[in-house]
């Protein structure tokens, strides 16, 4: 359940009647959206039990919990998404790959960045690759999924880090000299042996140069979309590719 709001110009009992109320209502929890402007507020609703639960731009909510024994309701975001964009060139074997300009040790690795918020991850590997080295590419499969908790540049939360493999539609670099020190197509071969790569790129590297030389069905995740069963909804599920005789069963 959802708790109303309230004006700050309730009295005490007031506040601590309606959270009276909200129980004998048999409410197990409630919820309370201050506007940051209202942010005052958030200390009189503590006095009265409430906790924060998440902060956005623009309000912060918190959170009662009512019922009985611990809280049961969910915490909120707890990981960050990170994706990246391996680019290979299936025609010539290289695979674009760029050193940050502010990292201490500047390996090789794929371009990428965080995903936005309502935002595809195939969109986001592609998005990010064109912004950091102004390359054009298709989304193709995700490679692999790395997870990491306590993550030094998540504030401490855990880290979901995808890397996909894109297809490139142009080739000449423009990389973006603010992120970047240097961005090269390098051979792949090349890639999944050098000691100059993140640990993380060496193992992708040597994964896609196997799906290179036997076949991507070896490797790639591949997606298909299906309606939610939520009205209007609908939801991508990335997978290994199914035989169509499988796909077509009812």
């Amino acid at each position: 359940a959802r708790g109303a709001h309230r004006r700050s110009t309730h009295p005490w009992h007031r506040r601590a009647a309606s959270v009276a109320q909200w129980q004998q209502e048999g409410r197990v929890a409630v919820w309370l959206h201050v506007p940051i402007f209202q942010s005052g507020l958030a200390a009189v609703a503590a006095s009265q039990g409430f906790a924060f639960h998440h902060a956005e731009s623009g309000s912060a909510t918190l959170t009662r919990w009512l019922g009985e024994g611990p809280s049961r309701l969910p915490a909120f975001a707890s990981h960050q998404l990170g994706v990246a964009g391996a680019v290979l060139d299936e025609n010539s074997g290289k695979v674009l790959v760029v050193q940050d300009r502010n990292k201490t040790v500047n390996g090789w690795k794929f371009p990428g960045g965080l995903s936005n918020p309502g935002e595809d991850i195939g969109d986001t590997a592609v998005r990010e690759v064109f912004e950091e080295t102004g390359i054009k590419s298709e989304f193709k499969s995700i490679l692999s999924i790395r997870q990491q908790h306590k993550h030094p540049g998540a504030f401490g939360k855990s880290d979901m880090y995808i890397i996909c493999r894109l297809q490139p539609s142009s080739f000449t670099i423009n990389f973006c000299q603010q992120e970047c020190l240097r961005c090269e197509w390098m051979d792949l071969d090349e890639l999944a042996r050098t000691k100059h790569a993140t640990p993380i790129t060496s193992n992708v590297a040597k994964l896609l140069l196997y799906g290179y030389r036997e076949g991507f069905d070896k490797i790639d995740i591949t997606m298909r979309e299906f309606p939610a069963v939520y009205t209007g909804l609908f939801y991508k599920l990335y997978h290994r590719e199914l035989p169509e005789s499988y796909r077509n069963i009812t």
